[in-house]
């Protein structure tokens, strides 16, 4: 009970001083350490606290099926996947898709359109819809990641998580979004009714994109974590804090073109703060899981 107390107030200590995530790291290091790798406690921690950016690119690895949860095979495995990445690289060379010029983002795509048997005949051809999803998800991470095979093969591995795992969800998220932004502000949402602009809000940037290109990546990261973990609907609780966030500019505003433009290109300084509330409002909906070490 001692030991219990004294943790408690060690937590509140470094909450006030603005250490709130000592706790989680040491927690998150404990499952860390566990071999194999417990994928479940780690989708749980995820949802439940902001991974530590030294250790995000590693979890997202594992969590996305990049790493075994054997860590004696992680060493091979990569090797394996460096080993892949050259050999896709040196094929899209020879056919002369890509150049050492070539835009890394843009070798990403081609990397993953190869891969995925949907390269197009010619690298003139114009892209499609499911390639500007790609080459924003690829921006965003690439600021992220450092080192070029981790962040192609967290690229290929988050994009084929959103096209499989989440592909029904991902089209219901509109009709979800209106109904939190109902229940937290109906007043709000009925202007946007007023003004048509409803059925015209971005949501190809907020749900197909997951905010890249939104939300900066220090913001958008820890949206991501949740993602990652296993839960897309973070991102319409994203959706209504911005709303909620700038509801006055939003209500001054009576033209659907000039809301849609100006959401799409919301102040960046406010981010932080959003993704803060917007996961509160995640966990106040939808509850916190429980986290058993």
């Amino acid at each position: 009970m001692a030991e219990d107390t004294q943790r408690n107030f060690r937590s509140v200590y470094y909450e006030k001083v603005g250490f709130r995530g000592v706790e989680e790291k040491k927690s998150l290091e404990i499952l860390l350490k566990d071999d194999p790798l417990d994928i479940e406690k780690l989708c749980t921690f995820s949802q439940r606290f902001p991974l530590p950016s030294m250790y995000r690119g590693f979890v997202w690895k594992v969590l996305l099926g990049i790493l075994p949860p054997h860590h004696e095979s992680h060493a091979q495995v990569m090797m394996c996947r460096k080993e892949q990445y050259t050999d896709v690289l040196h094929a899209l060379k020879v056919i002369r898709f890509v150049s050492d010029s070539t835009p890394q983002v843009d070798v990403y795509l081609r990397m993953y359109q190869l891969e995925s048997g949907k390269l197009p005949r010619s690298p003139f051809f114009p892209l499609e819809p499911e390639d500007e999803v790609f080459l924003a998800i690829a921006k965003a991470m690439e600021e992220m990641v450092e080192d070029n095979v981790d962040c192609y093969w967290l690229i290929r591995c988050f994009v084929n998580q959103l096209n499989n795992k989440f592909r029904d969800s991902l089209p219901q998220l509109p009709k979800a979004f209106e109904q939190y932004l109902n229940l937290e502000d109906s007043r709000l949402l009925n202007h946007m009714k007023t003004c048509s602009v409803v059925t015209k809000l971005p949501y190809d940037l907020w749900f197909q994109k997951c905010f890249a290109g939104c939300l900066p990546e220090s913001s958008l990261q820890r949206v991501w974590d949740k993602v990652i973990s296993g839960s897309c609907k973070i991102l319409v609780f994203v959706a209504v804090e911005i709303l909620l966030t700038f509801k006055i500019k939003v209500m001054a505003l009576n033209n659907a073109e000039k809301i849609t433009k100006f959401l799409e290109n919301i102040p960046q300084d406010s981010s932080d703060a959003i993704v803060s509330k917007a996961i509160d409002l995640w966990h106040k909906h939808c509850g916190t899981p429980v986290h058993s070490m």
